[in-house]
């Protein structure tokens, strides 16, 4: 089974949906059976690599007085899935060359721990995944070689991959993250609750039992 996950590192969200997914993997009976493929969905690919306002203050713009409220909830639910979101630390900027060496980190075999390293960086520590200096010690932490990760960054490695992941999701009909697509079906949330997604991978892997298209976030 191909699972296909469309994320964004400026998502809080796909973290926390990666918590959950990564919950729900593990207690699949058959989990060497689904390869997990990460797809690039830039959320913001107008923002520059400079810093500006915070995630926090972002959100009191689109929310107004509700903002409060939805930042502390978005904050309770990563903080149940065992992630620490600081949104008044993180800051968003453009992610391109984030999703450059995930493609990297995926030829390496170390996609999970790519993401994992850039999410933590960016929501829990408020650093700039746009920084190349940043990006090269995040690579290493998560296990790909920091010279590799610089030489894609002072070049154009991987950016085919990364827009051919934006046709992808058009073709698809994604249009938000996370989203979910499995074995190339209907796309669908992919921040349920860890039950919900241990039961489309059950379902997925018995193709007499079909994955209904519940609608992505």
């Amino acid at each position: 089974m191909k699972l296909e996950v469309f994320a964004d590192v400026l998502c809080p969200w796909c973290y926390i949906g990666k918590r959950r997914l990564s919950a729900a993997l593990a207690r699949h009976a058959d989990r060497d059976s689904v390869e997990v493929v990460w797809r690039a969905f830039e959320l913001a690919p107008e923002e520059g690599r400079v810093p500006g306002p915070t995630a926090a203050e972002a959100m009191a713009g689109w929310w107004g007085e509700q903002a409060p409220a939805r930042v502390a909830r978005i904050q309770s639910m990563g903080a149940a899935a065992g992630v620490e979101l600081n949104l008044h630390l993180a800051r968003p900027v453009n992610t391109f060359d984030a999703h450059r060496l995930c493609k990297l980190a995926a030829d390496r075999g170390r996609a999970d721990e790519m993401m994992e390293s850039l999410l933590h960086a960016y929501h829990t520590e408020g650093l700039n995944v746009a920084d190349p200096h940043i990006l090269q010690r995040l690579s290493g932490a998560a296990g790909v070689d920091a010279d590799q990760a610089r030489a894609v960054l002072a070049g154009d490695g991987y950016a085919d991959e990364v827009r051919a992941d934006r046709r992808r999701a058009v073709e698809l009909g994604v249009t938000g993250v996370p989203n979910l697509v499995i074995d190339g079906r209907p796309p669908v949330s992919g921040v349920q609750p860890v039950a919900d997604l241990l039961r489309l991978l059950e379902r997925a892997t018995r193709p007499e039992q079909p994955v209904p298209a519940t609608p992505g976030r």
